[in-house]
Formats: C-alpha cells, sequence, structure tokens
C-alpha cells in the first residue's frame, strides 16, 4: 500500500496551542515530500486566507480543504465550493437576527462578515481566526456565496440551539464543534471528508492512499474516511473513536514525528500498517 496524499487539521493538531510549528522542520519534510510526489493539504475549518498566512511563500503549492470542507483548492485554482441557496442564506439570516444571543460571524466564499454592533473582545477574536473580515451594519448589505456560520459558544451552550436549529433550519444547517469554544453551522454532508473526496477524485488517488490527522469533531468524518486515520493525543473522544491510529499531541510535534515515518517508508518501500503499527488504537 503506497501513501499519496497527507491531510492535516490545523488548530489542536497540526498547530502547538501557541499557533505555531517547527518552520524549520516542516520545510525540510515538505521539500522530502515534494520529492516523493506525496500531496499535503491542510483540511481546516479555517478561512482559505488565514490558512495561506501559516505557510509563507509555498502556501500556494498545496491544496486546501477549507472552511470545513466546503471550499476546496488545488495549486492556487478553485476546484470546488459548497453554498446554500439564496433562499436559504435569507432563512438563516433571519434565524440568527431571531436569536438574538447569537455572536455569528458568517463566513462567505470572498470575506467573512460581522454586524458592527459586535463587541469590542468578540470583534477582536474575529480578527484572530479571519484573515478576510469586514463589518456590516446589516446582513442585507453581504452579496457573497455564504458557506457557514461559525458561532462562538462559552460555557458549552451549545445544546441550547441544537433543538432550535433542526427545528428551523431543517436541511439547511447542522452544528458541529471545531475547538476554541466555536461551533459551525455547516450545510449537511458538508465536511473535510466531502471536500477531501472531491480533492482525490481530481487527483485520482484513493482513499486508502491517504494519511489523515485531526483533533475535534469537525475531523470524524475525514479521519473515518483515509485509510491511515490519525487522532491527535489531546483528541476528543469522538475523533479518537473514528481513527486507526493515535499520534502524539499537537504541543509535542506529534504530526510531524508521523511525517518523518512517511518519509523513511515511502524512501525504503515499507508496508505502511506494519510500519506505524505502533500507533494503533487498541
Amino acid at each position: 500500500m503506497t501513501i499519496k496524499l497527507i491531510a492535516v487539521d490545523m488548530d489542536g493538531t497540526f498547530l502547538r496551542d501557541d499557533k505555531t510549528y517547527d518552520r524549520a522542520r516542516f520545510q525540510q519534510q515538505y521539500e522530502q515530500l515534494k520529492e516523493l510526489g506525496i500531496h499535503f493539504v491542510v483540511a481546516s475549518g479555517n478561512q482559505l486566507y488565514r490558512l495561506h498566512n501559516y505557510f509563507d511563500d509555498y502556501s500556494y503549492d498545496f491544496s486546501y480543504v477549507a472552511e470545513n470542507g466546503a471550499y476546496v483548492t488545488h495549486g492556487g485554482n478553485e476546484l470546488r465550493i459548497d453554498h446554500l441557496t439564496p433562499e436559504d442564506t435569507q432563512k438563516v439570516f433571519r434565524f440568527i437576527e431571531s436569536h438574538t444571543n447569537l455572536r455569528p460571524i458568517i463566513c462567505g466564499k470572498d470575506s467573512a462578515y460581522v454586524l458592527d454592533s459586535i463587541n469590542p473582545d468578540e470583534l477582536e477574536l474575529a480578527k484572530r481566526y479571519y484573515g478576510r473580515l469586514k463589518i456590516v451594519s446589516s446582513y442585507s448589505e453581504i452579496d457573497d456565496a455564504i458557506m457557514k456560520i461559525a458561532l462562538h459558544m462559552e460555557g458549552g451552550c451549545e445544546t441550547t440551539f441544537n433543538t432550535a436549529i433542526t427545528e428551523e433550519l431543517p436541511g439547511i444547517l447542522i452544528p458541529v464543534t471545531s475547538g476554541h469554544q466555536f461551533v459551525d453551522l455547516i450545510i449537511p454532508g458538508v465536511h473535510k471528508a466531502h471536500g477531501l473526496e472531491a480533492l482525490l477524485s481530481h487527483l485520482d488517488i484513493h482513499r486508502s492512499e491517504v494519511i489523515a490527522f485531526g483533533d475535534n469533531n469537525n475531523d470524524v468524518e475525514m479521519l473515518a474516511h483515509a485509510g491511515f486515520g490519525f487522532a491527535m493525543d489531546n483528541a476528543g473522544e469522538q475523533a479518537k473513536a473514528a481513527a486507526r491510529f493515535i499520534a502524539a499531541s499537537n504541543n509535542e510535534g506529534g504530526v510531524l514525528d508521523v511525517l518523518d515515518l512517511i518519509i523513511e517508508g515511502a524512501r525504503s518501500g515499507s508496508d505502511f500498517e506494519e510500519l506505524l503499527s505502533k500507533y494503533k488504537t487498541a
């Protein structure tokens, strides 16, 4: 069995808790992966423009499965975008306006959007996670393809809205935890595995030839879909249950450790099941 593609989540997986990674080590690894013909994919709930900022001059070499699978690019070109219809977008806006305690970030293809009534702390948080962010006075000002809604929810209040979302937006959006007290409202069926499969089809790669890394509920489908699904040691229980393997934590460089083994195995022609067996879950 060969490995042709590596897909990595970012927050809590590839990145340390302080949002850094070992750049020098990864750059050496990436050059070797390119030589071996192994694709590197960033699969994240984050905005595409923010993801580019992590990888300096070679960011456009990568493929991206951004916005939890709704926006897929390859070699700097758009491959797939899944977004709400205009009618459903208006239903979502009415739902948000009827729940005044929500603090939404509207995630579009061209930008993310927040209302000008947002408090300063929430605005700073939004700026931290969205490289492109526009402030609008009304949702009617937004003319964009809307891919998801991000909600910052403290104190585990996510469950309060699950029933309301199911009843008021049936078949339009569903909630999924994405980490750091964020809940993403995503289009049903549009998740990281969905976006990744579009890329795999384009590259003529089978999912059995994929290694994927993740740590949270929005990684579950991708971890189950990949031939070699790795949850981080710091991952949540749902992610660990979906994965076949457990890597060291994000703060311990768990992804980079496994990348070293992948490079070693690809050069030597090793059997990857055997090579990675020490990471297998019980």
